[in-house]
């Protein structure tokens, strides 16, 4: 009769266990009040003490996607609707800017620069075309000290975005430099009330004006990326289409302010002069 009672005991306490662990179930803490803190485990892994959960008193089973089932969709299933409505309406307002943002940003891509096209270039380059090699020298350049690479790539991808309203204006223009920035810097205002304000407007106007004033190492080095991919254009240009675009290569010199700008120039010039110096077959 001991081993009987002590059975009944063991099975009574472990009926007791069982029920307590069951009740602490993801998906039945949907009641308790700091829902946020529900964890969510793992697919397929169980730990000793944690339970599974056999099933409810109706019988229904807990398969392991129950398990597994987001916080966040327990979490959203009861909030109020008016804070899901507000939500979902500040979602829309801000996907509505961010695609009328981009439209316009889609300028950059089919407007042509103007220095090729008043050389007769065929099929020039876009202004999209320009900051995307810029973006791409700020990837692969070798570590600088002092240099926020991702920071660079962002400058170089934003330097020109004001373009898209503005047009690519050169010196050819009769434009002073004083109205050209007062043009670019009146466009990217614009830009950024489109995008509604926010960290990420404010954000691409400093790398903007930090561009433009040539106040950081990582504008200076950007600078030289302009100017870099413009001689490197320059060749290719001068090569497909048998162009002389001297003019390129010649307001550049002694412009560089980086190590590396000047590196990668010299190895420009350095290319173009040596297919200058081949024989005409």
């Amino acid at each position: 009769m001991g081993g009987l009672a002590a059975t009944t005991l063991g099975l009574t306490l472990t009926a007791t266990i069982a029920s307590r662990l069951f009740s602490l179930h993801p998906l039945h803490c949907a009641s308790l009040p700091h829902r946020r803190q529900v964890l969510v485990r793992p697919r397929g892994k169980w730990r000793m003490g944690e339970g599974r959960g056999a099933g409810d008193a109706s019988g229904s089973s807990q398969t392991e996607d129950d398990w597994t089932q987001p916080a966040a969709a327990v979490e959203s299933s009861s909030m109020p609707e008016s804070v899901l409505a507000s939500s979902s309406g500040k979602a829309a307002a801000s996907a509505a800017s961010a695609i009328q943002f981009l439209s316009l940003c889609q300028r950059l891509k089919t407007t042509k620069r103007t220095g090729w096209v008043n050389h007769g270039v065929k099929e020039s380059e876009s202004i999209a075309d320009h900051m995307y090699r810029m973006a791409v020298m700020a990837i692969i350049a070798t570590d600088i000290p002092g240099i926020n690479r991702d920071r660079c790539v962002k400058m170089a991808v934003v330097h020109d975005i004001a373009e898209a309203i503005v047009g690519d204006i050169t010196p050819s223009d009769g434009v002073s430099k004083e109205e050209k920035n007062r043009r670019e810097s009146a466009a990217m205002d614009e830009m950024c009330q489109l995008l509604g304000g926010g960290i990420q407007a404010e954000e691409m106007k400093e790398l903007w004006m930090e561009y433009e004033n040539n106040s950081s190492a990582e504008a200076k080095l950007v600078k030289d990326f302009d100017k870099v991919e413009m001689i490197l254009q320059a060749l290719e240009y001068e090569t497909e289409q048998g162009k002389n675009l001297e003019d390129f290569f010649n307001s550049t010199k002694g412009k560089f302010q980086t190590n590396l700008g000047k590196a990668w120039a010299a190895e420009i010039t350095g290319r173009r002069k040596q297919r200058l110096e081949e024989p005409l077959e």
